[in-house]
């Protein structure tokens, strides 16, 4: 049960009612997911079973890759198509090449104040409860990057784009700013998760595809092993003397570790057994040639 679920969410389910339903199909103990999508969303939700739960903190610092609708003319107080209009005004007049100038200058980094309405907290309230009330809080813009931002095509007033952007970025806001950008405003109208942490919607499952799985007892087709998480990382085999010793939480270091090129500062490594499955992940402490442990997995339980 030790693993990951990638599900395809379907618009009008949140994520936390995924992970519930993942979590009685499968009967796991305990499910997490690695980068919410708002209940209008749809696409990549990558869910962690049991153990893997603590990979999620690590899935949920990777960039993400989505293709959305902007719908200019239309401001809403949410950014997004489920929110009360607040501004109209022509969103068919945009000359192609401002639209292109306009999405040119987000490539990068850019400081992005999040939305009013948002999971984030202030004094322990979600900010959304705080706007529903009528008592807005705006909290301070922060630096996110945008890895790429393509247009792909304009049927004004409607903008499809994809972007692949950091973890963090609110794309609705996005689509506030260049709507805001081309002086006719804008919200998201459509958005669906293409990536996030190297699992795509091409191997993503649907709730039914899951649910026939668990009737059926196949269930362990759909769970991907730990050891093939957070795919971008470099992986060492351990041999006994390197077993032995992460047993025992022994002091690590370089040459334990048996690399041909030396991790960079702060690079994690995947440290996997001789079953082919996830011991730990390991860490190069900063200006040192030290490895330290970020985690390190139990014997998995046999079902």
């Amino acid at each position: 049960m030790n693993g990951i679920v990638v599900i395809n969410k379907p618009a009008g389910l949140s994520s936390a009612r995924v992970v519930a339903r993942v979590k009685r199909l499968l009967q796991a103990r305990k499910v997490g997911h690695t980068g919410t999508l708002d209940p209008f969303a749809r696409g990549v939700l990558v869910c962690c079973l049991d153990q893997a739960t603590r990979l999620a903190r690590f899935l949920l610092e990777s960039p993400k890759t989505y293709d959305g609708v902007l719908t200019l003319g239309v401001e809403t107080d949410t950014q997004d198509a489920t929110g009360r209009v607040t501004a109209e005004r022509h969103g068919t007049a945009v000359a192609e090449e401002d639209l292109y100038r306009v999405l040119q200058r987000y490539a990068g980094a850019y400081r992005q104040a999040p939305p009013t309405y948002s999971a984030l907290k202030h004094e322990g309230v979600p900010l959304y409860t705080l706007a529903r009330r009528g008592r807005p809080v705006q909290k301070p813009a922060r630096e996110v990057f945008i890895h790429h931002l393509r247009l792909v095509a304009a049927e004004l007033p409607r903008v499809r784009f994809e972007v692949r952007c950091s973890a963090g970025t609110y794309i609705r806001t996005l689509c506030a700013d260049i709507g805001r950008d081309l002086g006719c405003g804008g919200h998201l109208s459509e958005l669906t998760r293409l990536e996030s942490g190297g699992f795509t919607l091409d191997g993503a499952l649907t709730l039914e595809d899951l649910e026939d799985l668990a009737r059926s007892g196949a269930w362990r087709h759909a769970v991907i092993p730990m050891a093939r998480a957070l795919p971008a990382l470099a992986e060492i085999s351990a041999g006994p003397p390197l077993l032995e010793k992460v047993r025992h939480g022994r002091a690590l270091s370089l040459a334990d570790v048996g690399l041909e090129g030396a991790p960079e500062d702060g690079q994690l490594l995947k440290l996997i057994d001789p079953r082919g499955e996830l011991l730990a992940l390991l860490q190069r402490t900063p200006g040192t040639s030290a490895i330290q442990y970020c985690c390190v997995f139990a014997r998995p339980e046999r079902r």
